[in-house]
């Protein structure tokens, strides 16, 4: 089940964080989300290790926690999409086609003439889509 999905600039800075789980545990999946951005650095700044080319922008999984799995995908720009899961068995496949469907919602929102690149996406036919896509992937809540 996703509990989180996130996008992430350039800069490192959010820029879109939804979770769908009680209200209680968004703080501690953004700082999930926070943590895993070190990971990503690591892999894309260290290309010699057995991680992805640079040419694929699916990165896996970036790390396991006790209770959660964090998925990564980094965009041609730089942006990163970041996914925090609670399955246990979950198929890179799947996960592939998660991201390409969340990046072809991100490049729907920020085609948008009226979004400032670099800024939040407040756009609610984005949030909507996401929403969309999770509970196509198989989330049981939504918030």
């Amino acid at each position: 089940m996703i509990v989180c999905v996130a996008v992430v600039g350039q800069q490192n800075n959010p820029l879109y964080l939804q979770s769908f789980t009680e209200a209680g545990d968004e703080l501690k999946l953004h700082h999930i989300v926070h943590c895993s951005l070190d990971v990503i650095d690591e892999r894309v700044n260290n290309p010699k290790k057995s991680w992805p080319t640079l040419n694929e922008t699916f990165l896996g999984l970036l790390y396991p926690s006790e209770n959660y799995k964090v998925y990564g995908y980094l965009t041609n720009t730089k942006v990163k999409f970041i996914l925090v899961t609670i399955d246990m068995e979950v198929k890179d496949a799947d996960m592939r086609n998660f991201f390409r469907r969340f990046h072809a919602a991100f490049v729907d929102a920020v085609s948008n003439p009226f979004h400032v690149p670099g800024k939040k996406i407040t756009s609610r036919s984005f949030a909507s889509r996401v929403s969309a896509i999770v509970k196509s992937f198989g989330s049981g809540t939504t918030a």
